[in-house]
């Protein structure tokens, strides 16, 4: 067994989902576009059977045995109180907002560094890009 070797693991790659308007049509097609966005940097648009909209952050789900059971909490982005939403109520998703965390890898740092480097450039110092 050699040391090096065992220090190189395989990057992961992460799904492109900002501008997706998943298609709700089953359960399962709930749970699984709602687990995504809870683990997406941006904000949803949400559009509740009722016709109200909510545009903000997923902080939080719990899923439970029935869509009736499960929530999905919203930080709304226009600063209004936080909201929790029922799987069963929501009509339409839509990842609306820029996922933050894309392109924000250790390997882009790096590269980021080394293509500094060498066009010859001192005193490097990569800092985080506004979140706008």
């Amino acid at each position: 067994m050699k040391p090096d070797e065992l220090e190189v693991v395989a990057g992961s790659s992460r799904e492109q989902l900002e501008g997706w308007i998943p298609k709700l049509a089953s359960d399962e097609e709930i749970r699984q576009a709602l687990e995504k966005a809870f683990s997406y940097r941006g904000d949803v648009t949400i559009t509740c059977k009722d016709g109200s909209r909510v545009e903000g952050y997923v902080f939080d789900r719990r899923t439970g045995r029935t869509l009736e059971e499960s929530i999905v909490r919203v930080m709304p982005n226009d600063g209004s109180p936080r909201r929790v939403i029922r799987y069963s109520d929501i009509s339409a998703l839509v990842f609306t907002g820029k996922d933050t965390a894309a392109g924000k890898s250790w390997e882009a740092w790096v590269r980021k560094y080394w293509e500094k480097r060498a066009a010859g450039e001192r005193n490097i110092s990569l800092t985080p890009e506004p979140l706008e």
